[in-house]
This record gives C-alpha cells, structure tokens and sequence, in this order.
C-alpha cells in the first residue's frame, strides 16, 4: 500500500455532483486527489479518535500513509498511548478537513495491525532521518529533557552508520476498516450537501443516507 491508492473514480466524482457518488472509496479516492492539488500542508493529514481505559476520548492528528478498499492505514511507535488504545479497544474514527476545498469527510471503523511484510516496507520508504527517530523515540513515555531525546538520536545515528535500518520492533501499523463513511461540502449560507455511507460489517455492501446539514 502507498500514498497513491489504486482506486478508481469517474470524472462525475471530481466535477459533478458528489451526492450522486454510489461508492465512499471511490469519492474519498477523488477528493484526496483534489486535496493533494491544494492543499498547502498535509492533505494527508487527519484525526485520529481512541478510546481510553478510563472512558475518555482521545484525538490527535497522525497522517495517511496509505488506503485501499481494506482501509485507512497509518504508523506509530505500538508502545505509544495511542497504540495502546487501539489494542485494547479495536474501534476509532477518523476526521479529514481540507480547508482549502471546504470538505471534511468522517470515518469510524474496525482496527486491525498491518502486516510484517506491509511495516517493513512502508519504513523502508521513510528518510533515514525518520527512521532514526522512531529507534530513538519511546513515543508518549515521560522525556527529562530535549537534550536526552537528542542523545538517544546521537547513539541510534551510531550504531547504524551505514547501510539499511531495520524496522523496531516496536514500531508498525494500524488499519482502520470502515463501517461508516461521512461527507460534508460547504454551500452559501450553511445550506450544506452531507451524506453518509454505512455498512454493517467491513464485508457488507454499502448503503447512502442524505442529511440535513
């Protein structure tokens, strides 16, 4: 899986009416698209919602690294608080906003880990500088100073000063499987185009749902 997914998506999805759109995928394939064009940071960028022991939510903004009809995928360190979540509780949604377009597109699903073979070879993409970090970073755990960080950097940067960096241990993916899918594009006035595509299990077809904005 890549950063460029292999879905296709007619030309009615990207200039005319998206509520006519029959398939989710296809649609977010063709707004990403639009949004890689004009976005200025990050098209890529999205939330990422978890649910913690004590009942709270938990959101922050990770970024897609890949999607296909299985799923959303990103990476993480797994022993970060977030990884954590997930493992205990294999549900999350996700929230996509591009300001410049004035689209956002929700999404909740099931989480599962990628593959062995999927982690090492998206790590095996990333800058060198990137993959020190992630040796170097224990993601989320208590830090006494910047200077500590920049040490542990210093010493991974050492022990591998040439060649391949392998892919931690402790460092993979996760891909969030959706069950429900929701489109929102601003109109004049707040007279706003929403629909939602929903299913009941991964494996099931689709259905669309128009709302009220």
């Amino acid at each position: 899986m890549t950063d460029t997914p292999a879905i296709e998506h007619p030309d009615l999805l990207r200039n005319g009416d998206f509520t006519e759109a029959s398939e989710p995928l296809a649609l977010f394939a063709a707004w990403m698209e639009e949004a890689r064009r004009s976005e200025p940071n990050d098209p890529n960028a999205m939330a990422l919602a978890t649910a913690g022991a004590d009942g709270f939510p938990d959101v922050r903004m990770v970024l897609l690294k890949g999607f296909d009809e299985e799923g959303f995928v990103f990476y993480t360190n797994l022993e970060s608080a977030k990884a954590r979540e997930l493992r205990e509780r294999p549900q999350a949604a996700l929230a996509f906003h591009w300001k410049s377009l004035r689209r956002q597109v929700r999404v909740r699903g099931h989480v599962t880990p990628v593959s062995e073979a999927e982690a090492d070879a998206y790590f095996a993409t990333r800058p060198r500088l990137a993959q020190i970090g992630a040796w170097a970073s224990r993601q989320s755990s208590p830090l006494e100073s910047r200077l500590a960080f920049e040490k542990a950097v210093a010493a991974v940067t050492a022990r591998y000063p040439l060649g391949t960096i392998p892919r931690p241990p402790f460092w993979s993916g996760f891909r969030i499987s959706p069950v429900a899918m929701e489109f929102w594009h601003d109109r004049p006035f707040r007279l706003h185009d929403r629909i939602v595509f929903a299913r009941g299990t991964p494996q099931e077809a689709w259905t669309k749902t128009r709302l009220y904005p």
